[in-house]
C-alpha cells in the first residue's frame, strides 16, 4: 500500500491510498499522524486502521500532482515536533567520494581518512545480529519540519549557498506513540539537498552543509522494504537532461543495517517524544557533484524508483537572506 498526503482544491487536507490512476481518499482522515497514532492506540498495523476507515473515490493522481496539491506524506502541524536527521557513509561504495572531499593534501597515502575509518567501522559492525547494537553510524541534524518542501516544489536555496547538490535517498518515516516508543511508519524517496562545496573545504563544515532544504515523497510505501532498490537520479536543464545516473540502496547495498541504523537514532531519549515525527534519511553513494556538475536555478532533479510509484521532483530558487551579519540585539 502507498499513501500519499494532499490538499482538495478548496486547500483541505485528506490523506489518500494510491489506487492505479486515482487516489482513493481515506474517510475521516486529514493525516498520516493521526491515522498512525490511532493505528498505535488500537493496535493494529496502519493498513488495518485505513481499512477500518474505509475509503471513497478521489481525483485523478496525475492532476493532483500537477497543481502541486500533493504534500509530503508525513508531518506534523507543529513542523517543531518534526526532527529531519540523517546517517551517511552507509551504502557500499559511499566512502569513496566522501573521501576524496576529505583527504588532506599533504596526508600521507597510508593513514586511513576519518571518513574511511568511520566507513571501515560500518563494513566491519554496522550489520548485527537483530536485537544487538552495532557500530555507530555518521549522524547528522537537517533541521525541523519548517525545512520540508513538498514534493514539486522548489528548493529555496540561501543566498550564502555555494552548491545546489542533490543526494537521491531513501528515507525512513516515524511517529512516536504515547508509550514513547517509535513506530516506523513507511519508507519514501528523499532528496537530501546539501552544499557539498562547503562540506568539501574540511570535514568539520557537515553540519553546516546539511542545513538546507529538503523534499521527499511524494509516496509513502507501507511494510517492508525489498533488500535491493535500483532507481534513477536526474537533473533537468531547460526541459533536456543534463546528468543522469543509477543508484542503489536496501539492505543488500548497504553497510549498515536499517535496524542499526533505527538504533542508533532512537536511542537518545529526547528523540523519544509521544506524538513526535520523525524523518530519517538513510544516505546514498551516488552524487553529481562527485561527477564534476554544478546544477544551477532553474533545474530540476528528478528521482525515481519504480517501488515507490511516482517519482520526486523538485527545482532549485535563490531565497535571499533576511538576517545580515551584526544585526543581534541585546536586550
Amino acid at each position: 500500500m502507498r499513501l500519499i498526503q494532499f490538499e482538495n482544491e478548496q486547500g483541505q487536507r485528506h490523506v489518500g491510498v494510491v489506487n492505479g490512476e486515482r487516489i482513493d481518499i481515506v474517510r475521516d482522515a486529514r493525516s498520516t499522524r493521526e491515522l498512525a497514532l490511532a493505528a498505535i492506540r488500537n493496535q493494529r498495523s496502519l493498513q488495518a486502521q485505513i481499512e477500518a476507515h474505509g475509503c471513497e473515490p478521489g481525483p485523478l493522481y496525475r492532476q493532483v500532482l500537477d497543481e502541486q496539491r500533493v504534500l509530503p506524506p508525513l508531518d506534523h502541524e507543529d513542523p517543531a515536533h518534526c526532527l529531519v536527521s540523517g546517517t551517511g557513509l552507509t551504502h557500499l561504495g559511499s566512502a569513496s567520494t566522501r573521501d576524496k572531499m576529505h583527504q588532506q593534501a599533504e596526508q600521507e597515502v597510508t593513514k586511513l581518512t576519518d571518513t574511511m575509518q568511520m566507513f571501515r567501522w560500518g563494513m566491519q559492525g554496522g550489520r548485527p545480529e537483530s536485537g544487538t547494537a552495532g557500530a555507530q553510524p555518521e549522524w547528522f541534524y537537517k533541521g525541523d519540519g519548517s525545512i520540508v518542501v513538498r514534493p514539486g516544489a522548489d528548493f529555496p536555496a540561501p543566498d550564502f549557498a555555494e552548491d545546489f547538490g542533490e543526494e537521491p535517498e531513501l528515507t525512513g518515516l516515524y511517529v512516536i506513540g504515547d508509550d514513547g516508543m517509535p513506530y516506523r511508519v513507511g519508507y519514501a524517496l528523499g532528496n537530501e539537498f546539501s552544499d557539498h562545496v562547503v562540506e568539501r573545504k574540511n570535514y568539520l563544515y557537515l553540519a553546516h552543509s546539511k542545513l538546507r532544504f529538503c523534499s521527499f515523497g511524494p509516496e509513502a510505501r507501507l511494510g517492508e522494504l525489498p533488500k535491493h532498490l535500483a532507481g534513477m537520479s536526474r537533473i533537468r536543464r531547460d526541459g533536456a537532461v543534463l546528468w543522469e545516473k543509477e543508484f542503489l540502496s536496501g539492505e543488500e547495498n548497504m553497510c549498515h543495517s536499517l535496524e542499526n541504523l533505527e538504533y542508533h537514532h532512537f536511542k537518545y531519549a529526547q528523540f523519544l517524544r509521544p506524538g513526535d515525527v520523525h524523518v530519517h534519511f538513510f544516505g546514498t553513494a551516488t552524487l553529481s557533484f562527485a561527477d564534476g556538475v554544478k546544477a544551477q536555478p532553474g533545474d530540476q532533479f528528478e528521482i525515481s524508483l519504480d517501488a515507490f510509484g511516482e517519482p520526486l521532483r523538485n527545482g532549485i530558487e535563490i531565497n535571499k537572506t533576511s538576517f545580515v551579519a551584526g544585526t543581534v540585539k541585546a536586550l
